[in-house]
């Protein structure tokens, strides 16, 4: 193996740029020569790249986003899409490719890898952490932190003026980030798309909750359970309670990665450099149970992974 190619495809995630640069200094360390592809898939599509070197990746393991830029491409979904970005692999000759994004990024990797000769490997970044195969995926630590220090400003204002908010986080399908933040935060009620959202045990719960003393409150909800601010009017209607909604966006993607998120950049970029070392492709890489492993392209792609249903039990314990 010679050359490496890296795209960072998809939603951004804090702590592409320390895998990228993780990528980069593992593959010179081993004689490999890395192009990193701009713009997502769409950089395959268009032969746009950049050739990095151990010097051009420093000074970023600290900035948020990805210094190869990452965007959405609807062509790649098409075979002609697909084969063009074969075509550019084999044109540059690229021996393996490292994929750096999500679930929607892995199933676009995976219908590229019927297509093509280049070996391919998976790194999970997104702040959903709904790729299966890795416990915890890169960024998403960074943004239940972000999250956290919002919420906690919050719900200061919550208690102050006796009111009940309710925080959207990010989340259109899956609910590891408002589980966790919820948790986390202490909120009186979490709602995710993987649960009926059964709006008059939330009337209930809030009722039951001021008849004990509880003025104020704090509802965290995942984007995807529906319309937050339909929810809110209906709850200041059943309750009488003066319902505020925060939605707190795209800050979760952005911001300085902490610490866990550059660490597992780090340990995912080397551990896929070093399966492309071995011939081995068609891989994700992942934190599995306090290992780093790595899972079939085509199983993580095919398996949804589960919620753990446990936090949202223990939280509802713990607001009581």
């Amino acid at each position: 193996m010679k050359n490496i190619g890296v795209v960072t495809s998809g939603g951004d995630a804090p702590g592409m740029n320390a895998a990228i640069r993780a990528v980069v200094r593992v593959a010179y360390s081993k004689n490999f020569q890395v192009l990193g592809f701009e713009k997502g898939w769409e950089g395959l599509l268009k032969n746009t790249f950049r050739r990095l070197t151990p010097r051009s990746v420093g000074g970023i393991i600290q900035l948020g986003g990805t210094i190869l830029l990452t965007s959405r491409c609807p062509q790649f979904r098409k075979r002609e899409g697909i084969r063009k970005a074969a075509e550019t692999l084999a044109l540059n000759n690229v021996d393996g490719l490292i994929v750096i994004g999500g679930n929607g990024s892995f199933k676009g990797a995976l219908e590229l890898s019927k297509e093509t000769n280049t070996s391919i490997v998976g790194v999970p970044a997104t702040i959903d952490n709904d790729v299966f195969g890795a416990d915890e995926t890169i960024g998403f630590d960074t943004a239940v932190n972000t999250a956290v220090n919002e919420i906690d400003k919050i719900r200061d204002t919550a208690i102050s003026h006796e009111r009940i908010f309710i925080v959207e986080v990010m989340g259109r399908k899956r609910g590891f980030l408002a589980s966790t933040v919820g948790l986390t935060v202490g909120a009186e009620i979490i709602l995710v798309p993987e649960v009926k959202c059964e709006k008059e045990k939330i009337f209930k719960t809030l009722k039951e909750n001021s008849a004990k003393g509880k003025k104020s409150g704090v509802i965290v909800a995942a984007e995807g359970i529906g319309d937050t601010r339909k929810l809110a009017r209906e709850i200041q209607e059943n309750t009488g309670a003066e319902v505020k909604l925060s939605i707190l966006g795209y800050s979760q993607r952005g911001g300085n990665p902490t610490a866990r998120s550059r660490l597992l950049a780090s340990l995912f970029a080397n551990k896929a450099v070093e399966l492309l070392s071995k011939g081995r492709g068609n891989r994700i890489v992942g934190l599995q149970e306090g290992e780093i492993t790595s899972t079939e392209l085509e199983r993580s792609c095919k398996t949804k992974k589960p919620l753990d249903l446990n936090l949202l039990r223990l939280a509802n314990i713990l607001a009581t």
